[in-house]
């Protein structure tokens, strides 16, 4: 297989590779010491310089042509206005790169990256980076002072693959493990979709500054996480200002238009001074709007304006105010069921949905919540300088019931998070026991408790745990359903009447009401006792 041609792109070194006089020959000169390495033959360079260094441009050809007659050499004169500016230089570098006719299949390429303007070094590692240079970065290093002009120093292949380097590799991940864990708050979470989640949503905080839309149920998370993903933004200066936060289902009125866009004094009644609005205030930061549905149609299409052009009118002002801020929009509803409902605008729901997020309940990751179990733990001992801790029997009982199906978790973390406060509270001396767990099993049983929408899991209620555990599948399956249909009935002859219609039309037994309350007796329930809980 034939050696592909060694072809390096640089820039002329203007001070470095100066020099006409025969003592030109005396300095180091990086672009002709470049030539002079035996280990690094170069078939052809092409050179890049601006106008008015074309003489100098034509001196290096000539003494490289002298130094290594086989090295082609060509000259590219690209002027800049300002070589230090940073939109100008990589523009005019990306066109030559982009016109210039790569053959990677016969040639290898290289760019210099020790001659020209820092901005020029920058621009030609991004363009290298970026692959818009099928090749590597050449680097040279001058010899020891008291051999220059006797060797023609080092030089150095740098290979943009990180993966080839460990150290950086191993840095880069760790780094990226720290910021996917910061989002967490620091939660070891195990349920895999979730944890893909996030790790697009810190992409996403870090390379982009379009609106982020987080979805999901009351309780998931939205506002926790919208914090998490500003203080990441800070983190790594992607954001300068402040974090501001509204929860839009609370705006109502004039209120809503001078909370968000600010007002005028005496705009409205009641408007004494000049009101700056949050829009405003989250210049050059984030603006979490939490329920982002509840906004009422003149607000949306106020924000929309602000979001597309940077720009608004406070209430009762004729003169624009400006601000850049990212936005983070939260919801619990469909918003494309009410953009199809014409209660939600579809141009602003089309603005937001670029980075869409849907956040699971606790119920679909319960696997997660033990991880969260200690980490509410661990918030209430901050809150209240008091550390309370499951015994083994106690966190065994509790993790059973929170994962089991009968586990509501309606509010989810908020469900959670009372839950356990209720009892670290009652814990004696920071143990939490097992009484203390069953008397919280029961009370969130009550609170989830819905008899008009029968749930299937209406039999914890009445029957303890060992009581469950011997009863047979179908036994277990029926009593729930005939619980159900007590629950749903106001007499016991209604509900008899309900489970045993067709017996009766057959008249094979028309008493329904004892022959119900004999079924319920062999478990040791009553009608009245199935409308007090334990």
């Amino acid at each position: 297989m034939p050696t592909k041609k060694k072809v390096v792109l640089s820039f002329l070194g203007t001070t470095l590779d100066a020099g006409i006089s025969n003592k030109r020959w005396d300095r180091w000169r990086p672009t002709i010491a470049m030539v002079q390495h035996k280990a690094f033959r170069v078939d052809r360079l092409e050179l890049l310089h601006q106008e008015r260094f074309t003489q100098l441009a034509e001196q290096i050809k000539t003494d490289i042509e002298e130094e290594s007659p086989k090295t082609k050499v060509n000259l590219h004169c690209i002027d800049f206005r300002d070589p230090w500016d940073f939109e100008e230089v990589y523009s005019t570098m990306f066109d030559v790169v982009k016109e210039y006719s790569f053959k990677p299949d016969t040639e290898e390429y290289y760019m210099n990256i020790t001659t020209g303007t820092h901005v020029q070094q920058i621009c030609s590692f991004l363009l290298t980076e970026a692959h818009f240079v099928p090749g590597r970065l050449l680097q040279l290093s001058p010899p020891k002072m008291e051999d220059r002009g006797k060797d023609a120093g080092t030089f150095s292949i740098i290979d943009l693959d990180l993966s080839r380097y460990d150290v950086i590799a191993q840095r880069f991940a760790l780094q990226t493990q720290e910021s996917l864990t910061f989002l967490k708050s620091g939660i070891n979470t195990k349920n895999k979709s979730f944890n893909l989640l996030i790790e697009h949503i810190e992409k996403v905080a870090i390379a982009s500054s379009a609106p982020m839309l987080l979805m999901g149920p009351t309780g998931a998370g939205k506002s926790q996480l919208a914090k998490r993903i500003y203080q990441l933004k800070r983190e790594q200066r992607r954001v300068q200002g402040a974090f501001v936060e509204v929860n839009c289902a609370t705006l109502r009125g004039d209120a809503a238009m001078s909370t968000l866009f600010g007002h005028k004094k005496g705009a409205f009644t009641g408007a004494m001074n000049d009101r700056e609005g949050l829009l405003r205030s989250a210049d050059g930061g984030v603006l979490f709007l939490d329920e982002i549905g509840e906004l009422g149609s003149d607000e949306q299409a106020m924000l929309l304006r602000a979001l597309e052009e940077k720009c608004f009118y406070p209430v009762g002002s004729d003169k624009e105010v400006y601000s850049d801020f990212q936005l983070i929009a939260g919801t619990n509803r469909d918003l494309r069921n009410d953009v199809l409902q014409q209660r939600f605008r579809d141009d602003l729901f089309a603005r937001i949905n670029l980075w869409s997020f849907d956040l699971p309940g606790l119920k679909q990751r319960t696997e997660d919540i033990e991880p969260n179990l200690e980490y509410e733990l661990e918030r209430f001992a901050e809150k209240n300088n008091l550390r309370a801790r499951f015994n083994a029997e106690a966190k065994n009982i509790y993790l059973k019931y929170a994962k089991s199906a009968q586990a509501e978790w309606n509010a989810n973390f908020r469900d959670l998070n009372a839950s356990v406060t209720r009892m670290a509270t009652l814990s004696v001396g920071g143990r939490i026991t097992e009484e203390i767990v069953r008397e919280e099993i029961i009370r969130l049983k009550k609170s989830w408790k819905n008899p008009s929408s029968p749930s299937g899991n209406t039999i914890e209620l009445y029957l303890t745990e060992q009581q469950i555990e011997d009863l047979d599948l179908f036994d277990r399956m029926q009593l729930e359903s005939v619980i159900n249909v007590c629950l749903q009935s106001k007499t016991l002859a209604e509900a008899g009447r309900k489970l045993f219609g067709v017996t009766r039309e057959k008249k094979a037994n028309t008493n329904d009401t004892d022959r119900l309350s004999k079924f319920l007796r062999r478990f040791g329930l009553t009608w009245n006792s199935l409308h007090t809980i334990k």
